[in-house]
């Protein structure tokens, strides 16, 4: 009897307990975030190995708290400072995904985070070298659109890719209601950059030997810090034709404001969640930075075939992998302790705005 009579009593007693620490955990005060640090895909651990794009962030900028982040592609990590950092996966689907499942962990207060997206990218030889940084002002999106085969099109047609609703490329009036671009905030941009326009860039004999193959004057530069526009596409693309295409779609979708400098995976599904997060209160989308940098051209030089280029374009094997992967660190890591540093003056104003 006597042990029935402290069952009940035992049993009440810890069901309280674990329904008070239950309570206590839901009720726990979300851990404010002051830079997210974005980047797509990391080849093996997070430390210690060859690098992918999220390696030099944990190592150097000690994000040494894990948190587990099963809803999203990879766990994160965050520093003391305030920075936490992300790995969305590669292409548009699964960045849109990881940063919407970062968006509503009430794990984080995001409300007055600045976003850095800082990944490597192909580059417009014409606008840029290898290693480069380009900060973007506009992201387009090259996947939402119609397409018709190249060899099937009408003979006055450069492309066979046109606009979702149009029927014939390039055509008017110009409807981009479907997310084909994104407009970050210019004088955001433009501080990032005046930050950071004159930092040297990591160069190697390598990427020398490439750069001397192109004719253009910007392609056979050292690598250097510039402002320029980003196209996100699922497909990596390669190539001359298709360089031009970059160059006209982008100009198309910003109204002839934009400048193709950069190709990438991920940042228009970043920034349709931004977007959709920032009308829930969760994001602001006057914090958010894109820097890209150059890993390769996105063509090959003269004498050389597109598919003969391509063949030799393997993930982490090209001639500027690891300076581009230096640059996005080195470049991005400027602008992220600036904001850091003087967080009392930037936490509610951003710095263009602060001045």
């Amino acid at each position: 009897m006597t042990s029935r009579k402290l069952f009940l009593p035992c049993l009440l007693a810890i069901l309280f307990a674990t329904t008070s620490e239950a309570t206590g955990k839901s009720k726990a005060k979300p851990i404010p975030v002051k830079v997210v640090v974005v980047t797509m895909f990391e080849r093996g651990a997070d430390t210690g190995d060859a690098p992918g794009e999220f390696q030099y962030w944990v190592e150097r900028n000690h994000l040494d708290r894990l948190f587990p982040f099963p809803q999203g592609y990879h766990d994160l990590r965050m520093n003391r400072e305030g920075v936490l950092g992300l790995v969305t996966g590669v292409g548009t689907a699964k960045s849109a995904a990881a940063i919407m499942a970062l968006g509503l962990d009430p794990r984080f207060d995001l409300s007055k985070a600045y976003w850095l997206v800082a990944g490597i990218a192909g580059i417009n030889p014409d606008r840029g070298s290898l290693g480069s940084a380009a900060w973007a002002e506009w992201v387009v999106d090259g996947d939402l659109a119609r397409e018709i085969d190249a060899r099937e099109i009408p003979p006055a047609w450069k492309t066979g890719y046109l606009p979702l609703r149009g029927s014939e490329p390039y055509s008017e009036p110009r409807d981009s209601s479907e997310g084909e671009v994104y407009h970050l905030n210019p004088a955001l941009r433009d501080w990032a950059f005046a930050l950071t326009e004159h930092i040297a860039l990591a160069d190697k004999d390598e990427m020398r030997q490439v750069r001397e193959a192109y004719p253009a004057m910007n392609a056979r530069r050292p690598p250097f810090v510039l402002n320029g526009d980003t196209l996100s596409s699922g497909t990596f693309w390669h190539g001359g034709l298709l360089n031009d295409w970059a160059t006209n779609w982008v100009r198309y979708h910003t109204g002839g404001k934009g400048d193709f400098v950069t190709t990438a995976m991920e940042d228009t599904g970043t920034l349709q969640s931004l977007t959709l997060l920032a009308k829930a209160g969760r994001a602001d989308l006057n914090r958010v930075l894109v820097l890209r940098t150059a890993s390769n051209f996105d063509m090959p030089p003269p004498g050389v075939t597109p598919a003969e280029n391509l063949s030799r374009l393997q993930l982490g094997s090209y001639s500027a992998y690891l300076p581009a992967l230096e640059s996005a660190w080195s470049v991005g890591n400027v602008v992220v302790e600036t904001l850091i540093r003087n967080w009392p003056k930037y936490r509610d104003v951003t710095p263009a705005a602060a001045k």
